[in-house]
């Protein structure tokens, strides 16, 4: 397939192999940020390193990111080292690394699922569907948002002053790429990572933050999320504290029939 065929997510991921388990690999202006990439790329390229890792077995079921510092637009480098394969799960070790300084650390851990008894106690989040709701403009400082088709249910992120009164952190919104492209366990990584940091609707301004750290656990297998294709996520996004400094960040991702796909936690640094 020519290069200008794949999608834009697809030409972010394309790596190129530097030696066993090692990868090169390059930032894309389509998931640009304020300062580096997008965060959810990042954390897709590390996910990627283990997914094509020869050794590896079964699918993910928790991905762990922590960002050590920002990465600069151009070639950064990938390695994934499988450090332990048990019975049922296989631990992968995972560093990106530019101009010899790291830059990321990550786990990543997979596993066979079996059919077993199973129970979903969490709740799936009411409202209109998708095609009720008009897309959130992209914003032009931030440029990885016109890589997400983004219909908010409740909170959408408003830059106002003063802050609206009784502003909580909930969101509620359908999300998924743009243009259409169907889910996979990478692409599910970085959409756990679409939602605006929660400071941003408390205090309703550009405060200056960044993740420190980021995980995911998949519910769904490859059957999943093969089954939903393009169609929207759901996802439902909120903080439970904001002090000295940081702030976590908690949300899930649903698909469109009830299911869901992953959880997700953050910690961010925020300065005022």
């Amino acid at each position: 397939m020519e290069e200008t065929a794949l999608h834009p997510f697809d030409r972010a991921l394309a790596f190129e192999p530097s030696g066993p388990g090692r990868w090169r690999a390059h930032t894309s202006g389509d998931y640009a940020n304020m300062i580096g990439p997008f965060g959810g790329t990042t954390a897709a390229a590390a996910l990627a390193a283990a997914w094509r890792h020869p050794q590896r077995q079964g699918e993910p079921i928790a991905l762990t990111v922590n960002y050590a510092g920002p990465i600069a637009d151009g070639p950064y480098d990938v390695q994934a080292e499988a450090v332990r394969t048990n019975r049922s799960t296989q631990h992968f070790r995972v560093e990106i690394a530019q101009q010899g300084a790291v830059v990321s650390t990550a786990t990543a851990v997979f596993a066979t699922r079996r059919e077993t008894w199973s129970s979903l106690e969490a709740g799936f989040p009411q409202g209109p569907g998708a095609a009720t709701l008009a897309r959130m403009p992209p914003i032009e400082r931030v440029r990885w948002t016109a890589a997400y088709d983004m219909r908010f249910v409740k909170g959408q992120q408003q830059f106002v002053q003063p802050p609206p009164t009784e502003q909580d952190s909930v969101s509620l919104l359908w999300v998924r790429d743009e243009p259409p492209r169907p889910l996979d366990f990478l692409s599910l990584a970085a959409l756990c990572d679409v939602f605006f940091p929660r400071i941003f609707l408390r205090r309703a301004s550009w405060v200056p933050i960044g993740t420190v750290s980021f995980t995911v656990y998949f519910h769904a297998d490859g059957q999943t999320l093969a089954r939903i294709g393009d169609a929207h996520l759901l996802g439902h996004a909120r903080s439970h504290q904001f002090r000295n400094g940081y702030f976590d960040q908690a949300a899930e991702m649903w698909g469109p029939g009830g299911e869901l796909l992953a959880v997700t936690h953050q910690m961010v640094y925020f300065k005022e």
